[in-house]
């Protein structure tokens, strides 16, 4: 054998080697095998009831709800945060539309959890009312945002118009927080009475967005989607860049919420662009789990905690939803347009199913806290009613 073909001999046997490595990684990382449970609409219904039900069984008759728990301890871990508080008593509004108000200690409670919060809102000295007033410091946007979303949800459950105007004043609250490229600081300060400069959350945008897009639907002609429109666009084009969230887009179930609220509004191609961006990202999630079995787990992260986990399958549903009743995102298809985003989410709904603990909650590092059961419950219900949460929908 010549010098020259022993080295082309090893130079061949040197990238067999890398590909049989570069293969096996990709077997384990990107191109592992998805495992996913058998499901079918409605059967996350009794992981759903027991959720609901450890937010009813550990509620405070105060309305304050059971935040944080470490179950090794079996006591409340210290601090409490009005945002999850009201996000909470948002997911059990969904339920009891859902039910049709039929589990009467699930419409109170969360009827005692909205006591709660008005209880301890702000007089912004306007005339208006801001958010239930943080006892850590300044005000939340995300507080006022879904409370407003969550009174939005009760007015659908019952009929009462009783919190009209508490719903306009929150509105009146958010405008007042929304930034001349429409995205929204996240904090007011009761000692100045004004919006703290410059600071902004990736969650308290999106929030906003919905509850305006709730308050336009409940209340329209009054002009409030002229502020969901700003807010959108800056969602859709320039957030992620400006807040340097990555990688883009940021899995923001809240702007899935509101771009499905919009559906009917006429939204632009830069929107539906932003859709399927926001559809890509929380698909590519539930994949990325649904491969953390056998020796993958060695490459992937572990499941996210059950808050973390319903939101993918709360961004997932909204979106359903915007694919079943946007026409231009039906082009080019063959199957229904929703297909692949049912797949993803009833895998991720299976998943998430498997990992509650007998006790209704989802546990991390064995501490459960109230938003862990409230996206999940909210995922759930996308999975099982197919975003069927708002009575005021076709």
């Amino acid at each position: 054998m010549t010098r020259r073909s022993g080295t082309a001999r090893r130079r061949l046997l040197a990238w067999a080697a890398v590909w049989v490595v570069t293969a096996g990684l990709l077997r384990v990382t990107l191109a592992a095998p998805e495992v996913c449970p058998a499901y079918t609409p409605g059967d996350g219904h009794d992981a759903t009831a027991a959720a609901a039900q450890w937010i009813v069984d550990t509620q405070e008759p105060s309305g304050r709800y059971l935040y944080h728990y470490d179950r090794r301890t079996r006591s409340a871990v210290p601090g409490y945060n009005l945002v999850r508080h009201a996000g909470g008593t948002l997911s059990l509004y969904q339920l009891a539309i859902v039910q049709q108000g039929a589990d009467q200690q699930v419409t109170e409670a969360a009827d005692r959890g909205m006591d709660y919060l008005l209880e301890r809102a702000l007089d912004t000295g306007d005339g208006g009312i801001g958010p239930a007033l943080s006892p850590r410091g300044p005000a939340k946007t995300g507080t006022a945002a879904l409370t407003l979303v969550s009174l939005a949800h009760r007015r659908l459950l019952t009929g009462d118009p009783r919190y009209d105007g508490e719903m306009r004043a929150l509105g009146r609250f958010l405008v007042g927080q929304q930034l001349p490229d429409g995205g929204m600081l996240n904090f007011w300060d009761p000692a100045t009475g004004a919006p703290v400069p410059e600071v902004r959350s990736r969650f308290a945008t999106g929030e906003a967005a919905w509850g305006l897009a709730l308050l336009h639907e409940t209340f329209p002609g009054e002009g409030w989607d002229t502020p969901v429109w700003a807010t959108m666009d800056y969602l859709a084009t320039e957030r992620d860049e400006l807040e340097e969230l990555w990688p883009p887009p940021w899995p923001d179930q809240w702007a899935a919420y509101a771009l499905a609220e919009m559906v009917e509004w006429g939204l632009a191609d830069h929107h539906l662009d932003y859709a399927q961006r926001l559809a890509g990202r929380f698909g590519q999630m539930i994949r990325w789990d649904a491969q953390r079995e056998g020796i993958a787990r060695l490459t992937h992260l572990p499941m996210p905690r059950g808050g973390g986990y319903g939101t993918i399958l709360e961004g997932l549903g909204a979106l359903e939803w915007l694919w079943r009743h946007e026409p231009r995102l039906a082009a080019g298809t063959t199957e229904p347009p929703e297909a692949p985003l049912r797949d993803r989410l009833e895998c991720g709904a299976a998943r998430l199913v498997e990992a509650q603990e007998a006790d209704g909650a989802w546990y991390y590092d064995h501490q459960t806290r109230v938003d862990d059961q409230q996206h999940a419950i909210s995922g759930l219900l996308m999975a099982d009613h197919r975003f069927d949460l708002g009575g005021h929908k076709p």
